[in-house]
């Protein structure tokens, strides 16, 4: 049938995941750093998350789309409650569920701990995308490191393992709700860039962060080498 259904532009997209966790059909999800319309039959064309987006992303449009399934709908919802119920008490975007992490420290790893202040490795300022100036003298022949802002709390050793003879920028497109890949572009585009290094958290929205440094690697027409590395909630590196 021929009905209004959302429209997702992944140009404008910045995988925050506002957009997700504002339907409560649970038609959209975020697949790799992207949101994407997964169930059609799920989306009653409302648009609850058109007002969400804070890039302009959503859209409505009329096109041949299966019909609105409200049964399906509630009984999707109810798979999701009894799951959420089992897991805890917290439901929508997984990067903000509450948990504790258990840290046991024994005799040994106390004793090992080194006893002389450690020494912060950061080399410049400022450190926010939105705040870094697009030129400056420290991008010349850098090793530029995009990290989420939670990357440096969850991992003990970020400053020796990440930060170290590199210059930082940090950011959160799930807090900031901006398009980081226009900054970074002309970050790239005119300084001296050798490398950029991009760590995110493994939570979804962290995947918004990736595709802003992958796309702006890509607008700014230079071949540099890149890498992306995923922490753990729990503090370590996955594979």
């Amino acid at each position: 049938m021929i009905r209004k259904i959302i429209r997702i532009d992944k140009e404008k997209c910045n995988g925050c995941g506002a957009c997700a966790d504002a339907c409560h059909e649970g038609a959209i999800d975020i697949i790799d750093g992207k949101a994407e319309l997964v169930r059609e039959h799920f989306c009653d064309g409302l648009g609850d998350c058109l007002p969400e987006c804070p890039t302009g992303a959503i859209s409505f449009e009329e096109r041949e789309a299966p019909a609105y399934d409200e049964e399906a709908v509630k009984e999707a919802q109810k798979k999701v409650f009894a799951k959420n119920q089992a897991m805890s008490t917290h439901t929508g975007c997984p990067g903000s569920r509450s948990m504790q992490i258990q840290r046991f420290e024994t005799p040994e790893t106390i004793k090992s701990a080194p006893s002389v202040e450690q020494l912060s490795k950061l080399q410049n300022w400022p450190v926010q995308i939105k705040l870094a100036p697009v030129s400056a003298p420290y991008f010349n022949g850098a090793k530029l490191l995009i990290a989420a802002d939670c990357t440096a709390y969850a991992y003990a050793s970020f400053h020796q393992d990440f930060i170290r003879n590199k210059v930082t920028l940090i950011g959160c497109p799930k807090l900031d709700q901006v398009d980081y890949s226009e900054k970074l572009t002309a970050i790239i585009q005119n300084n001296n860039i050798q490398s950029v290094t991009i760590v995110r958290m493994e939570v979804p929205c962290c995947g918004g962060l990736e595709m802003a440094a992958k796309k702006a690697l890509q607008n700014s027409g230079k071949f540099l080498p890149w890498q992306v590395i995923t922490i753990s909630i729990d503090g370590e590196i996955l594979e």
